[in-house]
C-alpha cells in the first residue's frame, strides 16, 4: 500500500479524535454552567458531573473484553452515534421544558458510557495506525494528544462566547453533532487493516477470564499500577477543579463564562505549544524527566493563583506556564504504556488503566461541590493545590519511576500475553 494511503488512517483518527474532543470541551464548559445557572448550586453541579463520569469510568474498567469481541472501529462508530443522539436529547428537551435533574442525569450517564467505550477502541486503534504510517511512538502518541490539546483551545473559548451569546444548551447540541462527524471520520477513512480482526470464534475468551487476564497484566506491572495510582490523584483535583472550583471561579470572582473559557483556554494553548515541542523531541528526551518536570509545573500553582488571585490576568499566566508543563505528560506517558503492553491486550490492560486512574474523577466532583460548601472557595482551591503538590513529588523521589526510561523498557508491540516484565 502507498505512503499516503498509509498515513490517511492515522490523520483520519486523529481527525475524528480532534473533532469529538472539540464538541466535549464545549460540552464540558456548557454542562457545569447549564446546571449552575438553572439550580444555582455548586452540589447539584457536582452531581451531574458525578452522572456522566461514573459510567465512563466503569465502562473503560469493565469494557475491554466486549471491545475486543465487536472490533475497534465499529465499537468507535457505534459509540459515537448513540452519545450524539443522547446529547441531542438534552438541548431538545430543556427547549421543550421536559429535562428535570433526574433526566439530565440519565441522559449524561448513558452519554458517559457511550465514550468511555469509543474512547478505549481510538487509544487502541492508534498503535496500529502509527505503525502503518512508520512514525515512532512518541510521535503519534504526541499528536494523538495534541489533537485533544487544540480541540480544547478552540472549543473551550468558543464555548464561553456562545454560552454568553445564546445559551448552555446551544454549546451541548455543537457536542453532539461532533459525535456524528467522529463517526463518520472513523467510517469512512481510517481502514480495517489498521486494526486486528474481532476476537471471535474458538479463540475468544469468555468474558470474565479475559477481562481476569488484563487485570492480572496490569497488576503485575508495577510501573503501570504506579503511573495509574497517581493519575487516581491527580485526577481528582483536576475533575473538583474543571467541575466545580474553575466555575464557581469565573462565577463569583470574575463574573463572567467567559473568563472561564479564557482561563482553560489559555491552559489549552501552553498545552498545545508543550505537546508539539514534545512531540518533536520526544524521542530523544529523558521520559521521567520530563514526566516528573511536565507535572509539577502542570499541577499546584494553577490552583494556588485561584486561591490568592482577585483578577483574571495572574491567573492567566500561571495558566499558560502549567499548560506548557501539562503538554509534556501524555505523549510520554502514551509511548510507556503502549511498548509496555501485547498488542492484543491492550483495549483490557489500557481501558483498566484508564478506569484505575479516573476512578477518582466522578467523586472529584462531588468532592468539589462539598468543599466549596464547607471551606469556601479560596480554602478549596488552597486544599487542592496541596494534594496536587504532595502528589507530584513521587516521579522524582521513587526509583520505580526510572522504569519509563528507554533503558528499562518492555517492547511489547506482539500479541503475547507472557512478555516479561521487570
Amino acid at each position: 500500500m502507498s505512503g499516503p494511503s498509509r498515513t490517511r488512517d492515522l490523520y483520519g483518527l486523529l481527525g475524528a479524535v480532534g473533532v469529538s474532543l472539540l464538541g466535549t470541551n464545549m460540552s464540558f464548559l456548557a454542562l457545569p454552567w447549564f446546571v449552575l445557572t438553572t439550580t444555582g448550586s455548586a452540589t447539584a453541579t457536582g452531581l451531574v458531573s458525578f452522572a456522566q463520569m461514573a459510567p465512563y469510568v466503569l465502562v473503560q474498567a469493565l469494557g475491554g473484553p466486549l471491545v475486543d469481541r465487536l472490533g475497534l472501529r465499529r465499537t468507535s462508530v457505534a459509540t459515537d452515534a448513540a452519545a450524539a443522539v443522547l446529547l441531542g436529547a438534552v438541548p431538545a428537551l430543556s427547549a421543550l421544558h421536559a429535562l428535570a435533574l433526574p433526566a439530565l442525569c440519565g441522559l449524561v450517564a448513558l452519554a458517559g458510557a457511550a465514550r468511555g467505550a469509543g474512547d478505549t477502541a481510538r487509544t487502541v486503534l492508534l498503535p496500529g495506525t502509527a505503525e502503518r504510517a512508520a512514525m515512532p511512538l512518541e510521535r503519534a502518541s504526541g499528536l494523538y494528544d495534541g489533537a485533544g490539546r487544540l480541540a480544547t483551545v478552540v472549543g473551550a473559548p468558543v464555548a464561553g462566547v456562545l454560552v454568553a451569546a445564546t445559551s448552555p444548551a446551544t454549546a451541548i447540541a455543537v457536542d453532539a453533532a461532533s459525535f456524528f462527524v467522529s463517526a463518520l471520520l472513523v467510517a469512512r477513512v481510517v481502514g480495517r487493516a489498521a486494526e486486528a480482526a474481532p476476537v471471535t470464534g474458538p479463540a475468544a475468551q469468555p468474558y470474565w477470564p479475559s477481562l481476569r487476564a488484563g487485570l492480572r497484566r496490569l497488576m503485575d506491572d508495577r510501573l503501570l499500577l504506579g503511573i495509574a495510582v497517581m493519575l487516581v490523584a491527580t485526577n481528582f483535583v483536576d475533575q473538583a477543579g474543571a467541575g466545580v472550583l474553575l466555575p464557581v471561579w469565573a462565577r463569583t470572582v470574575a463574573h463572567s463564562p467567559a473568563a472561564f473559557g479564557l482561563v482553560a483556554g489559555v491552559f489549552a494553548a501552553g498545552a498545545v505549544a508543550g505537546n508539539a515541542l514534545t512531540t518533536w523531541l520526544g524521542p530523544r528526551l529523558p521520559r521521567r524527566l520530563t514526566y516528573a518536570v511536565g507535572f509539577a509545573m502542570a499541577g499546584a500553582p494553577r490552583y494556588v493563583v485561584m486561591a490568592l488571585a482577585a483578577t483574571v490576568g495572574p491567573v492567566m499566566a500561571v495558566m499558560l506556564a502549567a499548560g506548557l508543563g501539562a503538554g509534556g505528560i501524555n505523549p510520554i506517558l502514551g509511548a510507556v504504556e503502549y511498548e509496555r503492553v501485547p498488542r492484543a491486550m491492550q483495549a483490557r490492560v489500557l481501558g483498566a488503566m484508564q478506569a484505575l486512574a479516573w476512578i477518582g474523577i466522578p467523586f472529584g466532583s462531588l468532592a468539589g461541590g462539598v468543599a466549596v460548601t464547607a471551606v469556601g472557595l479560596r480554602g478549596a482551591l488552597a486544599g487542592a493545590g496541596v494534594v496536587y503538590g504532595a502528589v507530584t513529588l513521587a516521579p522524582f523521589a521513587l526509583p520505580l519511576w526510572r522504569q519509563m526510561d528507554r533503558g528499562h523498557a518492555v517492547l511489547a508491540a506482539g500479541s503475547g500475553e507472557g512478555t516479561a516484565l521487570p
